[in-house]
C-alpha cells in the first residue's frame, strides 16, 4: 500500500475564480487515494506547512509574513516539494485608473519562487515551447496553444526552465508597459535541495464576480487553460512530482 502523504493547498486572493480553481485542484488531488489535503486561503496556517509532505498554492497578491517565509523555508529544507500555479509569485497595487503596480516581493519569498510576475497583456492564445524535451515533466508534449495569461516574469539564475513562451509589446495596464522581444518561462524547476518547487503560470481562472472592488461585475467568464489537454497533463505530472511517485520519484 502507497503511504500516506499530506498536502498543503492553498488557494486564495483577488481577481480570480479562486473557489473554481480550489475545487479542481481537490479533483486532480483526489486522483490518488494516499493524497489528504489540508485547505487555506493563505500561508497563516504554518501548523499545517510544518506538517505537509507537498505544498500546492493558486493564490494572486497573497504574500507570507517572514514567519510564514520561515515555515516554507522550512519545508522545502527538509524535503518538501511545492507545485505553485498561475499567481503566486504576483504582487499587485491597484489604484483607480492607473496602471497597475508590482512592487518587489520579500526577497527570501521571491528567493524560493525563482521569478516575480510583472505584467500580462489582455488574455489570449499563447503558443509555448517546450524547452527541455527529454525531462520527464514534458517528455511528449508538443509545441501547444492555449487561450490564458501570457505572464511576464522577472526571473532568477537557477531556474530549469521546461516550457516558455515569447513576447514582444505593451501592457499598458501595468507600470511595465513595454516589453522587448524575448522568452518568458512558463513552467520552470527550481531546486533547494532536499526539496524543490515547480512553477506552472498557466490557469488563469475568473469568473463574473471575481474583480471586486474594481466593478461590481466582469463581462466575460474565464477559464484559461483549465479543460487543455496539455495542461491537465502538466498538472497531473506536477502533483505526480511533488509525491515523488512514477518517473518523478
Amino acid at each position: 500500500m502507497t503511504p500516506r502523504k499530506t498536502v498543503h493547498l492553498i488557494a486564495g486572493g483577488r481577481y480570480h475564480d479562486i473557489d473554481f480553481a480550489r475545487l479542481e485542484l481537490l479533483r486532480f488531488l483526489a486522483e490518488h487515494e494516499h493524497l489528504r489535503v489540508t485547505a487555506a486561503s493563505d500561508y497563516a496556517d504554518t501548523d499545517a506547512i510544518d506538517a505537509a509532505d507537498i505544498v500546492v498554492t493558486y493564490t494572486c497578491g497573497i504574500i507570507p509574513n517572514t514567519g510564514q517565509i520561515a515555515a516554507l523555508h522550512a519545508f522545502l529544507a527538509r524535503g518538501g516539494r511545492w507545485f505553485a500555479l498561475h499567481g503566486t509569485n504576483s504582487l499587485l497595487h491597484l489604484d483607480g485608473d492607473k496602471p497597475v503596480v508590482c512592487p518587489p516581493l520579500p526577497p527570501a519569498f521571491r528567493a524560493m519562487l525563482g521569478s516575480q510576475f510583472m505584467a500580462h497583456p489582455a488574455p489570449g492564445r499563447i503558443k509555448v515551447k517546450n524547452a527541455a524535451p527529454d525531462h520527464p515533466l514534458v517528455a511528449g508534449i508538443e509545441t501547444f496553444f492555449v487561450e490564458d495569461e501570457n505572464y511576464l516574469q522577472d526571473h532568477d539564475s537557477g531556474n530549469i526552465v521546461l516550457l516558455e513562451t515569447r513576447f514582444s509589446g505593451r501592457t499598458s495596464l501595468f507600470e511595465r508597459a513595454d516589453w522587448p522581444d524575448g522568452t518568458h518561462q512558463v513552467m520552470y524547476l527550481r531546486d533547494h535541495a532536499p526539496g524543490a518547487v515547480l512553477y506552472l503560470t498557466l490557469g488563469h481562472a475568473r469568473g463574473r464576480y471575481d474583480i471586486r472592488p474594481l466593478s461590481e461585475t466582469y463581462p466575460f467568464v474565464e477559464r484559461g487553460s483549465w479543460g487543455h489537454p496539455v495542461f491537465d497533463t502538466l498538472l497531473r505530472r506536477g502533483i505526480l512530482w511533488a509525491a515523488r511517485m512514477g518517473d518523478f520519484g
